[in-house]
């Protein structure tokens, strides 16, 4: 949906005279239906054994028959190679830890994905997804499957739940796991009324009593932490359940919907208060961060980026290399660093460390995570020694793979294993060098940098190639990997190779960055303000109780929730006034950086420049004379906003499969945008100094701007998902001559970003109705 509020509000910006998209919304055929209700079951509960008869038999008729499939001319092994181990019984056994990159686990994983992406029809796929949901292991089924919704082309539209509502275990810590997974309803209801009791005992009878105790209760409150803040509001570590709407920033669209709550009203709702890791302030400093770096979506958006593009696809068959996929893997990495960095800054923490083999690793972690076969996942201890028990063989291996692509970049040429000679001198050698520093499948030395982004993660999760039963660790999965600080400091030596790369490439000069005729006169940007909100995340797959099942139908009547704080941002909008001497069609784009670093010194722009974010990028139509138009937050191009749960998505399909609701293919967001929400460092309460940079430039991309149907798609391997075919962070790709980069179409905004407790409200006992939940506090933000 944000991706079509996007495409409307660009539309309304240039009042008819850009290309505005003429997509109308689509609406779901029964056919359509079948196959998203199939997708939505599949992998309801995942971890438990398949329950819908239809599934079973269908999962049971499997035959391996060649016929089936529509291979391309150069196919991979490792379908055959999953069959045998299939037929053999060394498949990964169910219930097993499953590691994307651990070696064994991969080889498996992409021959079940192929079970599913070369099927030839519909009938076959969910022929074969039924086999796999009956005898795969949990993780490898989802990832394969995960891999064929988004890339095979048949599939436009169809979507599976959010990877933490599969997975929630990868992304709660194991205290909220194990009371999920505890949770039964008729115990539920005996002990609610236990708890009635004792807390008409506590807060009623003996509330004058407490309020004796001033300087203790101010104590009580006033020092409590993010993580805590159930407590006041006078809830404990146990689940509730009320008559109330989920929280989430656009639940007030749904309440207006009379069909949205005829349907939800069914469903019993119970909520639980859970926090990020446990030991916060106990670990390290460095856990802080633990509410961003353990953010669900921060995660998640991480993961979906490589679902996307991921390493082992053919960049040609796939159409990855449409995209530049390896500039962009630079891109993403580098804005994920600066993000971070910012956040870092919020709490006044500098850099992000680096990283070496032959020094001790400060800062230890423990990620308090389950596996959902319930292992717990390995943790770091402060000041690790990874020279010490790492693999010796993969640490050189590592050390060596950076010591040749400095060596390649030094020499400023780069010889494939064909012999083709690579320029590395030229700025669009970048894709080459993103494609080897990715370790993907279209990289050109097959040899030397083919799976050394694997070797790495395993080196850092303490396994190797040959192991098949592999100890839970974050470093084998990318939806687990960002919560560590370490993988900060890894990526950042990523990073390093392409600035180094970008050392020999000119900067722009003042003739290339100049826009005749085109000045920003000004640009008003309305208060920037963070604060921590709550939302439930639907975490139904950890129920742990028997299905329902009426007349042979499946009945969704119970959902548990997991209510969490989380960063949030106020909307805000820039107000840009543009002077052009011709009407002509730009592109605008927008970052966010830092003014200061930790000490309070004032950056040098070139040396700042690795620490901007690009926050937004819309095409335009210029009007000769003084062009005046607004921009929200919640239309930026590369963001997305709060996704609808996977209990509302399959009440809504099941409701148009009855032939009850016309159900919008647009209905929930695209998989592929970044949160809005994290859009903002958390910055002070007394204002954090920060700058915009705004740049118009000529549009020039050989297709038109949003040339595919953003409403449902990310547009992966179209080649124009993208505005333009601008260098991705243009203008600050490249380094900075400060002689020559000031133009007029380019203006800097310095701002302020103000952080408000959203809970000094109810300090010093301000909050009256103790032991109950105040749902006024969401309305006030």
């Amino acid at each position: 949906m944000k991706f079509a509020i996007v495409l409307l509000a660009v539309a309304g910006l240039v009042a008819g005279s850009a290309f505005p998209p003429k997509y109308e919304t689509k609406y779901a055929d029964k056919d359509f239906l079948a196959k998203q209700k199939f997708l939505f079951e599949i992998v309801y509960r995942v971890e438990d054994p398949l329950m819908f008869e239809e599934y079973i038999k269908l999962g049971k008729s499997f035959t391996y028959n060649k016929d089936d499939y529509v291979f391309p001319e150069h196919h991979s092994e490792f379908m055959k190679e999953y069959y045998h181990a299939f037929k053999y019984g060394v498949t990964l056994p169910k219930g097993e830890y499953f590691g994307s990159l651990a070696y064994t686990h991969f080889e498996q994983m992409y021959g079940l994905f192929e079970f599913f992406y070369y099927a030839k029809n519909w009938e076959i796929f969910q022929r074969n997804v039924c086999w796999a949901r009956l005898y795969a292991n949990e993780g490898m089924f989802v990832q394969a499957l995960t891999l064929a919704v988004i890339h095979r082309d048949d599939f436009d539209g169809l979507m599976l739940p959010a990877i933490y509502e599969i997975f929630p275990q990868y992304f709660f810590n194991s205290k909220f796991v194990y009371e999920a997974e505890k949770f039964d309803f008729d115990v539920w209801s005996k002990y609610i009324m236990y708890e009635k009791e004792y807390k008409d005992f506590m807060y009623k009878d003996y509330s004058q009593y407490f309020k004796k105790f001033d300087n203790y209760e101010y104590f009580y409150t006033k020092d409590f932490k993010m993580w805590q803040w159930w407590k006041l509001m006078g809830l404990g570590e146990h689940w509730y359940s009320e008559d109330h709407f989920m929280m989430r920033d656009n639940m007030y669209l749904f309440n207006k919907d009379s069909k949205y709550l005829d349907m939800i009203k069914g469903v019993n709702m119970f909520y639980m208060p859970v926090d990020y890791t446990r030991d916060v302030y106990f670990f390290n400093k460095e856990s802080e961060l633990s509410y961003f770096t353990e953010d669900l979506e921060w995660n998640s958006f991480w993961y979906y980026f490589n679902m996307d593009y991921f390493p082992y696809l053919n960049g040609e068959q796939f159409g990855l290399k449409k995209d530049r996929r390896g500039e962009y893997y630079f891109y993403v990495v580098r804005q994920l660093l600066a993000r971070y960095y910012m956040e870092r800054l919020s709490h006044g923490y500098g850099e992000v460390p680096e990283f070496s083999f032959f020094t001790e690793v400060e800062y230890g972690y423990d990620p308090q995570l389950i596996n959902y076969n319930g292992v717990g996942y390995s943790y770091r201890k402060n000041y690790y020694e990874y020279e010490t028990y790492g693999n010796f063989d993969y640490m050189y291996y590592i050390i060596n793979f950076f010591t040749r692509v400095e060596e390649i970049i030094t020499q400023g040429y780069f010889k494939t294993h064909d012999g083709k000679m690579i320029d590395l001198r030229k700025p669009e050698s970048i894709e080459y060098l993103g494609d080897i520093m990715q370790g993907n499948s279209d990289n050109y030395d097959k040899y030397f940098a083919t799976f050394w982004y694997m070797y790495a993660h395993m080196y850092f999760a303490h396994t190797d190639d040959s192991e098949f039963e592999v100890y839970p660790s974050v470093f084998l999965n990318y939806e687990t990997m960002m919560r560590d600080p370490m993988f900060y400091m890894i990526y950042k030596k990523i990073t390093d190779v392409f600035f180094e790369f970008y050392e020999y490439i000119d900067p722009y000069t003042h003739k290339d960055l100049y826009f005749p005729g085109v000045e920003i006169e000004s640009v008003k940007v309305s208060d920037l303000v963070t604060y921590f909100d709550l939302f439930d995340f639907d975490v139904t797959n950890l129920l742990n109780d028997k299905y329902t099942f009426v007349d042979g139908k499946f009945v969704w009547d119970k959902t548990l929730l997991a209510r969490q704080m989380r960063l949030n941002h106020k909307d805000f909008e820039f107000e840009y006034t543009i002077k052009s001497d011709k009407d002509q069609k730009v592109v605008v784009r927008a970052f966010l950086g830092p003014k200061y670093d930790e000490f309070g010194r004032a950056f040098s722009l070139d040396e700042n420049r690795e620490n901007f974010v690009e926050i937004d990028e819309f095409y335009y139509e210029l009007k000769a004379g003084v062009n005046t138009f607004k921009r929200s937050s919640k239309d930026f191009y590369w963001t997305t906003d709060d996704r609808t749960t996977y209990t509302e998505l399959y009440k809504f399909v099941m409701l148009a499969y009855e032939g009850k609701y016309e159900f919008p293919l647009d209905y929930s967001e695209p998989h592929c945008g970044f949160p809005d929400r994290l859009v903002l460092p958390r910055g002070w309460e007394k204002g954090m100094p920060m700058q915009f940079f705004f740049f118009v430039y000529p549009y020039t991309a050989s297709y038109e701007p949003y040339s595919f149907n953003y409403n449902y798609s990310c547009g992966i391997g179209s080649g124009a998902r993208h505005i333009d075919e601008k260098p991705f962070g243009y203008p600050f790709d490249r380094k900075i001559d400060e002689f020559e980069f000031f133009v007029p179409n380019m203006y800097f905004k310095d701002v302020k970003i103000y952080y408000e407790d959203t809970f000094e409200k109810y300090y010093n006992y301000k909050y009256s109705k103790f032991g109950h939940f105040d749902y006024g506090y969401y309305y006030n933000y």
